[in-house]
């Protein structure tokens, strides 16, 4: 299955991220005719932040040691935690089918947008991905691509690479999920603001050298 998950707040028309996404799972999915397919968008539909209830039902869950998702309803004691719960779940579950994530990601004051963020939260769920028996992550084999997009340059020639808090947290955190590194590939389309900022006038040409080097990984990925 290919999980397709945008995170920008503006139209397909307006976000390179949506656009790059969109090109990738066209590309995916000729490949994989037969194949499952969803497409998350988490601007369109939110995911509820966090309430209080959540990181109880969590604490419970983590104190029972390893207990699949199918087990955690038996720990829940309240509506609330119910409900968070029910929230999570078909996220949880969502992913943990995914064989492939394609993941939109636009640089927010130099960060994934909040709306990522809440999804983030949501299924790092204690035990969630890990088995029952071993303890060994079930997204181990898990193949991630994030689409990221900057409005400036962030590379390691710019002097601004420290600023760069999209590509080592997605890293962090998809490896603390147990995504293999080599099943992680970071893409990045940078200066996509050439067209709107003065400062960053007479970047055109590297801009679109920019854009083009990740849409041509990205076609090799989604063909891989």
């Amino acid at each position: 299955m290919l999980l397709h998950i945008d995170s920008s707040a503006d139209a397909t028309a307006d976000s390179v991220t949506r656009r790059l996404t969109a090109a990738f799972a066209r590309t995916w999915r000729e490949r994989h005719p037969a194949a499952e397919y969803r497409h998350r968008d988490l601007t369109a539909v939110p995911v509820p932040p966090l309430t209080a209830a959540y990181p109880t039902l969590g604490r419970r869950v983590e104190r029972a040691g390893l207990v699949p998702p199918a087990k955690v309803p038996a720990l829940v004691e309240s509506p609330a935690e119910a409900r968070e719960w029910e929230l999570t779940l078909p996220l949880v579950t969502e992913l943990a089918a995914a064989h492939t994530v394609v993941l939109g990601v636009p640089m927010y004051n130099f960060a994934p947008p909040a709306a990522l963020k809440a999804w983030i939260d949501r299924v790092t769920f204690p035990g969630a991905f890990a088995h029952p028996d071993t303890g060994e992550s079930l997204l181990a084999d898990t193949r991630v691509v994030a689409v990221m997009a900057r409005g400036g340059a962030y590379g390691p020639e710019t002097g601004r690479e420290s600023l760069d808090f999209q590509t080592p947290y997605l890293r962090a955190w998809w490896g603390r999920l147990g995504v293999r590194p080599e099943r992680f590939h970071p893409v990045a389309a940078e200066l996509t603001r050439v067209d709107v900022l003065p400062y960053l006038a007479g970047l055109e040409e590297a801009a679109a050298g920019s854009l083009a080097e990740a849409r041509a990984a990205l076609a090799a990925l989604a063909a891989g």
